[in-house]
């Protein structure tokens, strides 16, 4: 693996948590054999489910890492369910490390029934250092420098249903980050920053929505569309900025298993100033899978990736003790594109590749929700090894 990213994962463990993890049934709503998607069986169930997963790790920058993602699923409708209300999820996620670092992060999923309204948050604090490898999509990793980052996150998104698909809403996002050399090496010691020690700013934005995917999990068909547009005002930021973001997702049932999904992202920083810390980084366990976050980093982002995913259900029964258990299982193929760039610099040259392949286990199938292991791999540059990277995570990349 990369030097950058050698971390190692307790998979046994965790799947063992997620067996012993009993989810509690909530409702139970009888549906036509003849709509059962593949994950379904011909009783709909509607459960709560905690499930743990422990994670060690370790990496250069870092030490050991000890940690926990921890997901809460439910259902916001229990007293009159509506059978299109999708899952609501709590996601904690906890991590110490041998060298005194410390990071928290709890985000919020919220779908009231019929998914009228939709909210999400994201609060975080961490102090992690992070390797800066400059500015571009040339940068090198003979360059990089370590440095100390400590950040307070508080994100808010509300949109509601206007009609049909469309859903409108506004965002709320600040930010505040303090910045230093961890070794006094490498570009980031040389390298003229705007806001080079930190700074704070506060995004206000407004957002619109089209989503009629079946499912908000393992999705198997349907289309997910998102704008957001922001600004950060001078008298709630350090300087007066301006964001777009676009996202958006299509998805293809070929057959009773297999599911082709297509994915593409642009996020766009603009003003006078910009903060390093706020430009656009590729690479991360969603999208351009096998690239360090921030290795490439620069005023706008560009990239898109596609998905085959095939589902695996060996029709047998696991009963041991207290393990009482169907296990389904998917494998996965993707590959994708993405690049950096400045304004009215965008070069064809300049996209990199990332491909690779993976296993989802659904721990909690009604509401199609999986542990996730990715091995992804990137760019070869001159002189450096081919960048790669492993992932384990809670849910589907997209």
């Amino acid at each position: 693996m990369h030097p950058m990213r050698k971390n190692l994962h307790i998979t046994a463990l965790s799947l063992l948590l997620a067996i012993g993890a009993k989810a509690q049934q909530d409702s139970t709503i009888t549906t036509p054999s003849s709509s059962r998607e593949g994950l379904y069986d011909s009783v709909w169930l509607r459960k709560r489910s905690f499930f743990p997963l422990p994670v060690l790790g370790y990496s250069q920058e870092k030490g050991l890492e000890i940690g926990a993602a921890m997901l809460y699923s439910f259902y916001t409708d229990n007293k009159n369910p509506d059978r299109t209300t999708r899952n609501s999820t709590l996601n904690l996620i906890p991590a110490v490390t041998t060298e005194s670092q410390f990071k928290i992060d709890l985000k919020a999923n919220i779908w009231t029934r019929s998914n009228t309204w939709h909210f999400k948050s994201n609060l975080r604090y961490h102090n992690y250092p992070l390797y800066f490898s400059g500015i571009g999509d040339t940068t090198h990793y003979d360059n990089r420098s370590l440095v100390n980052n400590s950040r307070y996150k508080v994100q808010v998104e509300g949109e509601r249903r206007i009609s049909g698909h469309f859903y409108a809403g506004a965002s709320i996002l600040y930010q505040h980050d303090t910045y230093s050399s961890g070794d006094d090496k490498g570009i980031y010691t040389t390298m003229p920053l705007t806001d080079k020690e930190g700074g704070y700013v506060t995004f206000l934005g407004l957002t619109g929505i089209f989503d009629n995917r079946d499912n908000e999990n393992y999705a198997r068909r349907g289309s997910w569309l998102k704008l957001n547009l922001a600004y950060a005002p001078s008298f709630l930021s350090k300087h007066p900025l301006f964001k777009i973001e676009a996202q958006g997702s299509h998805f293809l049932s070929i057959s009773r298993k297999s599911t082709l999904g297509f994915n593409g992202i642009f996020n766009s920083l603009q003003g006078n100033e910009l903060p390093f810390y706020l430009l656009p980084e590729m690479g991360n366990d969603l999208i351009m899978r096998g690239y360090y976050t921030g290795r490439y980093r620069n005023q706008n982002y560009l990239a898109g990736q596609a998905e085959y995913r095939y589902l695996i259900d060996p029709k047998m029964r696991i009963h041991i003790w207290f393990v009482d258990i169907k296990p389904k299982f998917a494998l996965a193929a993707f590959a994708g594109t993405g690049t950096v760039f400045a304004n009215r610099d965008f070069r064809f040259g300049g996209f990199k590749p990332s491909y690779g392949a993976g296993i989802r286990y659904f721990y909690d199938e009604n509401a199609r929700l999986t542990i996730r292991i990715d091995y992804a791999v990137g760019e070869k540059r001159s002189g450096e090894s081919r960048q790669k990277g492993l992932y384990l995570s809670l849910a589907e990349a997209f």
